[in-house]
């Protein structure tokens, strides 16, 4: 994945903030000057590595001198002892560098492991695990990449590539009918348009009106088999989505109501850190 300008200030604004405007007093008071030394960042357990890249802009914006070698691709399975990166350089540099590379790399990974959960959890049922715009401000394209890492896919990334009319817009526009009717008046014929129903009379509406997809917000799992059923006789290709509440222990029940996608902020907002960490193996 190639950066961004936006990654770089990405970068600096991570360092900054561990930085402040005295730098890394610990490791400029404690490591001798010139000491050079390689060090090892390694999983400490089961994961899907996403976040390389941006390790190495870390180390490349506190000292270049620092040779960042990755030892796995993106997306690779690793497991516990398993090495993700050489650094060879500066000792002082390396350790200013560290905690900001981790941070990262730790982050991003529990995205993408936690996708790969998911995505093993519905193997075989055809159906597709999708995230949602519930993302950390300023890391959204690389929680996205994430959890295509992992096996999931993406939804919209933001509000100008699809119209996703949901419960407040419908109370604003005066209800299905009268906002999809709104969003064709635009002429935005190039955009797919989904609509969240609450009801069977929603979604017949809906489906009149030619929403491409239909949003199931917060269905159990007999409504939803309900709407499906009634969906599916009435448009057939129409698609489908679940969403609301959506663990890794229901995600399979959902997925075997006849959806097509299941949506869940669980992927990003729902992920545990991976576990990673850093060693200083010899230092001269």
């Amino acid at each position: 994945m190639t950066l961004s300008e936006a990654d770089r200030v990405l970068v600096r604004q991570a360092l900054a903030e561990d930085l402040g405007g005295y730098g890394d007093v610990t490791s400029a008071w404690t490591v001798p000057p010139g000491l050079a030394g390689t060090a090892i960042i390694t999983a400490r357990a089961w994961l899907v590595v996403c976040g390389l890249p941006l390790a190495r802009a870390v180390m490349e914006e506190v000292d270049p001198r620092v040779v960042f070698a990755p030892h796995v691709e993106e997306g690779a399975e690793v497991g516990d002892r398993d090495a993700l990166a050489r650094l060879e350089g500066p000792v002082r540099s390396i350790l200013t560098a560290e905690r900001t590379m981790l941070n990262l790399l730790s982050h991003l990974s529990g995205v993408a492991t936690q996708s790969r959960r998911f995505a093993t959890a519905v193997a075989g049922t055809g159906v597709v695990v999708v995230d949602t715009r519930k993302t950390t401000p300023g890391l959204r394209r690389w929680e996205k990449k994430a959890v295509v890492l992992g096996g999931c896919r993406n939804h919209r990334f933001g509000l100008f590539d699809m119209v996703l009319i949901k419960n407040n817009h419908l109370t604003a526009a005066g209800g299905v009918r009268a906002a999809l009717e709104r969003v064709r008046a635009a002429g935005a014929t190039y955009l797919k348009v989904e609509v969240e129903v609450e009801s069977e009379a929603d979604l017949r509406e809906a489906l009149e009106c030619g929403a491409d997809l239909i949003l199931l917000d917060n269905q159990d799992l007999e409504s939803l088999r309900h709407l499906v059923a009634v969906a599916r006789q009435i448009k057939p290709e129409v698609v489908l989505e679940a969403s609301g509440g959506v663990t890794l222990d229901t995600v399979r029940a959902v997925a075997e109501t006849g959806v097509d996608l299941i949506s869940t902020s669980a992927l990003t907002m729902g992920a545990p850190p991976a576990d990673v960490g850093l060693t200083l193996l010899e230092a001269e």
